[in-house]
C-alpha cells in the first residue's frame, strides 16, 4: 500500500514515485487518480505524456476505463524541465518512451523540491526491463507494482503479450495487439511463437 510522504518544510526535497506493471494493470488510473488528488488539495500540478501516445486522445492522459486528466505532450524528457518550473506535482505518463535523460530530469525535480509520480510499463513485450524504467525504479523512494489478470488462467499477470507478429519495441496498441499474461501463460505463449519460426 502506498502512504504518501509526509512533508517536512525544512527538508526542501521532494521525492519520485514509480507505478509499474504491464498492460491493463491500472498504472495510469493509478497515476490519475494521485495527481487528482493533489489537484483537490490546491498544489500546483503539472502532467506530461510523450508526444508519441496518441492512442485515446493527443492531449489528456487516458486510463483504460476512460478516467482522464489534461496533461502536455513534450518530444523529449527535457521539456518537462523547462515546463514543471514552480510546480508542487509533475506527474509523467508513459515513462518507458522517453530517452534516458528522463531519470536525471525526475532527480533533479525531485532535488528541487517537487513531488514526482512516474507511470510507465516496466517491461517491453519481450520480457526485457523497458528503457529508462529500471533507472527510475532504482531512484524512487516508493514503487508501487500493479498487475492485471491474465487472460488465460485469471491468475496476476504482469506480462505484455504482443499477439501480432510486429517487432518493432515500440508500438502503440490496445486488446487488439496485447494481452496481459501471467508467467507461465507467457512462457507457453513464447515457446509457442518461437515453435512457429
Amino acid at each position: 500500500m502506498f502512504l504518501e510522504n509526509t512533508v517536512n518544510h525544512k527538508e526542501q526535497f521532494g521525492w519520485i514515485e514509480v507505478i509499474c506493471g504491464s498492460m491493463f494493470s491500472g498504472k495510469t488510473e493509478e497515476l490519475i487518480r494521485r495527481l487528482k488528488r493533489a489537484q483537490f488539495a490546491k498544489q500546483k500540478v503539472e502532467i506530461f505524456k510523450p508526444s508519441i501516445d496518441t492512442r485515446y486522445d493527443e492531449e489528456m492522459v487516458v486510463s483504460h476505463d476512460a478516467n482522464e486528466i489534461r496533461s502536455t505532450p513534450v518530444p523529449a524528457a527535457a521539456n518537462i524541465a523547462i515546463l514543471a518550473q514552480g510546480c508542487d506535482v509533475v506527474g509523467i505518463d508513459e515513462a518507458q518512451f522517453f530517452d534516458d535523460e528522463i531519470v536525471k530530469i525526475c532527480n533533479d525535480l525531485a532535488n528541487q523540491g517537487i513531488r514526482v509520480i512516474v507511470a510507465g510499463l516496466d517491461m517491453d513485450f519481450k520480457g526485457n526491463p523497458f528503457g529508462p524504467m529500471p533507472a527510475l525504479m532504482a531512484t524512487a523512494e516508493y514503487v508501487t507494482k500493479v498487475h492485471a489478470v491474465c487472460t488465460r488462467t485469471g491468475n496476476l499477470a504482469n506480462y505484455s503479450f504482443r499477439k501480432t507478429d510486429n517487432d518493432k519495441l515500440v508500438m502503440l496498441g490496445e486488446t487488439e495487439e496485447y494481452e496481459p499474461l501471467s508467467r507461465a501463460a507467457y512462457y507457453h505463449a513464447m515457446r509457442k511463437d518461437a515453435d512457429k519460426k
